[in-house]
């Protein structure tokens, strides 16, 4: 029986958010921190500022939800691409709902993807359209996660 292909990625995150008193209370410490990729900038991001975060920083919710974005659109081109789709334009507007529970934790119970597509000929339309559906069988991303993830595509030609 083949084995098949398993990827590993790798990261170091470092938290700089100690203000001299580490966690000693709950407001006196910041939530910053550093994603360190090798060959890669590092990405500085914090909590949301509902939990005490900076604002300006990227918080784990947002970057989750970009997640799923760019899962859907690099699948989509993909499939579109080896269908000899022409897609010349690719706008997502997503978004996503947590739900905090009363317990202090919370969840992610669904994100809406809403990619604006634009194909090059008229006869990519249809099949254009279809591919959205088909994108969740293959992005790595969408599988991965046990809430809902919907796709509410316009597709158009220029």
């Amino acid at each position: 029986m083949r084995t098949l292909p398993e990827h590993q990625y790798h990261l170091s995150l470092d938290w700089t958010g100690n203000l001299g008193a580490g966690t000693s209370s709950y407001e006196g410490y910041s939530r910053e921190h550093v994603v360190r990729i090798a060959g890669k900038p590092d990405l500085v991001g914090s909590a949301d500022p509902a939990f005490r975060g900076d604002a300006a920083l990227h918080n784990p919710e947002d970057l989750l939800l970009a997640a799923l974005s760019q899962c859907h659109l690099l699948t989509y081109l993909a499939l579109c691409a080896r269908a000899r789709i022409n897609v010349t334009g690719y706008r997502d507007r997503a978004e996503g709902t947590l739900q905090l529970t009363k317990d202090g934790g919370g969840q992610f119970t669904g994100v809406v993807l809403r990619p604006r597509v634009v194909v090059a000929e008229v006869h990519m339309l249809e099949k254009a359209r279809f591919f959205h559906g088909e994108v969740h069988k293959y992005c790595f991303i969408a599988r991965s996660v046990n809430f809902p993830v919907r796709c509410e595509p316009e597709v158009l030609c220029h």
